[in-house]
């Protein structure tokens, strides 16, 4: 019988981009307990990434999209080698679709997996100079020469059905063995106000910047701030000094907030999210708040397994109820973890994702 491999196109190492960890990383131990042989390709090295997502350094840059370009060469000549091409959002970090056509007419069947409105065009900073390399019509086009299409989300797979008919919603999820309800302190101590994302994303948080600080003018030393996922985010007058995401210690940072927030604008890009940041939060049995955008409005039962905020007068109102209320942020808290286990978890869905692969070779 032949071997069932997979080879997983994707930007960056294992165990290092949220994305790739949380769509298909973490389903990995499944999939090969049924039989499949998986790898992964991904093209940006740790000594690439401190490169890329810094400003300047663009001959460096460029030397990376050579080496990317030479690597998808090699796994486009041996495509034909699997019986599966899983392609996570781009095979290549440019407006080209190069590689998956060729990946497509390798033989191998195709499963497309974004988790972002990923059409319409979003470049951080310190890449703007390359953002005429992009584009954003592509993802339509690999959505056409996919067998299969894992969509985030129904408002993304509403999009992908525009091409392709073969599309299933595969909610972002979390693994519960890993992200278990934590501890959380007293009524008498500090209530930590946390945010986690990326350098790419902390624009968001601040959103929520001018709420923070009323709540500090109000609460003083009582409330404090935590930022993690961008090292370079400072804010004096809110005591915060971002701090790097790191795997190992990312329960224990995360596991020290009380109150997590997911502040987001209301537009067509982040009507795409998948509510990640909201449903870390909620795992660890942290009451979170969201804003109500897109997948946050299935997420949460606004009051139950936690809030939703429109306004700046919502968010500074739902803050407060939290913060006044150690009862209400356990018992929301534990809502919240059962909501994630029941729904958003990697035991509630590995049986129905790994039968996906199965049920496209048969």
């Amino acid at each position: 019988m032949k071997k069932k491999k997979i080879l997983f196109i994707a930007s960056h190492r294992p165990d290092r981009a949220p994305g790739q960890r949380f769509r298909f990383e973490q389903y990995l131990a499944p999939l090969e307990n049924a039989g499949f042989e998986c790898e992964i390709s991904y093209i940006v090295d740790e000594e690439a990434d401190k490169i890329l997502y810094a400003r300047g350094k663009y001959f460096k840059k460029a030397l990376i999209q050579l080496r990317s370009v030479r690597k998808r060469k090699k796994d486009a000549a041996r495509a034909k080698n699997f019986s599966i091409i899983f392609i996570f959002r781009e095979a290549l970090m440019t407006g080209s679709t190069r590689f998956e056509k060729m990946f497509s007419d390798s033989g191998a069947k195709i499963i497309f997996d974004f988790d972002d409105a990923i059409w319409h065009l979003d470049v951080s900073e310190a890449n703007r100079i390359f953002s005429w390399l992009k584009n954003p019509e592509k993802t339509g086009d690999i959505i056409g020469m996919s067998d299969l299409v894992f969509a985030g989300n129904e408002y993304l797979a509403a999009f992908a059905k525009k091409t392709n008919p073969n599309v299933v919603v595969i909610p972002t999820t979390v693994d519960t063995s890993k992200f278990q309800p934590v501890k959380h302190h007293n009524n008498n101590e500090k209530i930590i106000i946390g945010w986690s994302g990326s350098i790419t994303t902390i624009k968001h948080f601040e959103f929520a910047v001018p709420f923070l600080k009323k709540l500090k003018e109000k609460y003083g030393d009582h409330v404090g701030f935590k930022v993690i996922g961008d090292p370079t985010y400072r804010n004096e007058e809110l005591g915060i000094k971002g701090i790097a995401w790191n795997a190992k210690s990312e329960v224990n940072e995360l596991a020290e907030i009380d109150i997590g927030i997911m502040p987001l604008p209301d537009n067509e890009w982040t009507k795409g999210k998948c509510g990640l940041k909201g449903l870390t939060y909620m795992a660890l049995g942290i009451p979170a708040i969201m804003s109500a955008v897109g997948v946050n409005v299935e997420i949460i039962n606004d009051g139950e397994n936690g809030f939703l905020a429109r306004t700046g007068d919502e968010w500074l109102e739902k803050i407060e109820k939290l913060i006044s209320s150690e009862d209400l942020r356990r018992k929301m808290g534990e809502k919240a973890a059962k909501t994630v286990e029941d729904r958003y978890s990697v035991n509630a869905w590995k049986e129905k994702y790994v039968n996906y692969f199965c049920e496209l070779l048969r």
